[in-house]
């Protein structure tokens, strides 16, 4: 982990954490695929999981006051459930499974989205099946590789929340899923002395990201924010196809 491709590959991680913090979901997605062209995709997300944490901290701030607290409880219930099952079958998963699944959910959904033509409807309600099943698909795949947002976003989108409240349930509902996934890194040896040192050197330019990725939720148009998050959804669940694949 040395080098001067390695730190460029590290901050533009660490500064697409930070973003995806600040409201932007998805383009956190390209942090581990960004870092994984230097070093192992293990490694990788284990050295970011602290820049997750520390940035989810600036964005719990940001966000504090705007969120939707049931689809947070509801989908949290669920990533609790996913995550301690990729801590049980970490061993026995490979991470190219994990990483077509969820590739090939999110594209189906962002497709879906980007290609019908009948008006949309009414908002769906937070079911509480629904939520808990996504959002254990959410928890596991979060566990895995941390590309826990297209599951995710399979259950949101739908509820057509405002971008600032989609934002903040967002970041709130990953601040925990995080939070709740330092355990059993540490159990399984990814959170080592080398790659915590790296990562606090990357705290900086994350924690800096966070903010620009608030100004931009404010800026952006609400048509043209959800239209960028779906086509993000769709470039990250092709990339995570072809990195299976490959």
């Amino acid at each position: 982990m040395e080098g001067a491709v390695f730190w460029a590959a590290a901050v533009a991680a660490a500064v697409l954490v930070g973003m995806s913090k600040g409201g932007l979901p998805m383009v956190g997605m390209l942090a581990v695929p960004v870092l994984s062209l230097t070093i192992s995709p293990v490694t990788a997300a284990g050295l970011l999981l602290p820049v997750y944490v520390l940035s989810d901290m600036f964005g719990l701030y940001a966000y504090r006051r705007a969120f939707d607290r049931r689809v947070v409880f509801i989908v949290a219930a669920g990533a609790t459930a996913g995550v301690t099952l990729g801590w049980a079958t970490a061993h026995v998963v490979s991470e190219a499974a994990v990483k077509l699944l969820v590739g090939v959910i999110g594209t189906a959904f962002s497709l879906n989205l980007l290609l019908r033509r009948r008006p949309e409807g009414p908002p769906r309600p937070a079911r509480l099946d629904r939520g808990l099943f996504w959002g254990t698909v959410t928890g596991f795949t979060s566990f895995v590789s941390h590309s826990g947002g297209p599951p995710y976003q399979v259950y949101v989108l739908p509820l057509k929340l405002a971008k600032t409240t989609f934002a903040g349930t967002t970041t709130v509902l990953f601040t925990y899923v995080n939070a709740i996934k330092l355990l059993p890194y540490w159990a399984l040896g990814q959170l080592n002395p080398a790659n915590l040192k790296v990562a606090a050197m990357l705290m900086a330019p994350a924690a800096a990201a966070v903010f620009l990725g608030v100004f931009l939720v404010k800026v952006l148009p609400e048509k043209l924010f959800f239209a960028i998050v779906t086509w993000a959804l769709l470039a990250v669940s092709l990339k995570l196809i072809w990195d299976a694949l490959a």
